[in-house]
C-alpha cells in the first residue's frame, strides 16, 4: 500500500471555507473528517493523507465535485543509503 497526499483547493471567503469543510465532514469518511485546512492562514486548501493502493483510489475518496481540481502526490521517505540512487535517477531529468 502506498501513501498519498490529497490537496483539495476551494474558493476563498468564510462561506466557501465553511461549505468545503461541511461537505468533507458530512461524507462521514474517516479520511475526510480528519482533513487539515489552511484557511486561517489564507491558504484555501484542505490536505488529507491516505494509505491506499493507487492515485485513482485516493482521488475517488473525494466527493465528485472536488476530484477534478485535487492534486494527488505519492509520498515516500528516503534513508541515507538511498540518496545516491535518488541523485542518479534525477540527473537525467
Amino acid at each position: 500500500m502506498a501513501r498519498f497526499l490529497i490537496e483539495v483547493p476551494h474558493e476563498s471567503g468564510a462561506v466557501s471555507c465553511a461549505r468545503a469543510s461541511k461537505v468533507l465532514l458530512e461524507t462521514g469518511s474517516h479520511f475526510l473528517t480528519h482533513a487539515d485546512f489552511g484557511c486561517n492562514d489564507v491558504v484555501h486548501k484542505a490536505w488529507i493523507v491516505v494509505d491506499v493502493d493507487s492515485k485513482d483510489e485516493a482521488r475517488n475518496i473525494l466527493p465528485p465535485g472536488y476530484r477534478r481540481d485535487a492534486t494527488i502526490v505519492q509520498l515516500n521517505k528516503f534513508g541515507l543509503e538511498e540518496l545516491d540512487d535518488l541523485i542518479q535517477r534525477h540527473e537525467g531529468r
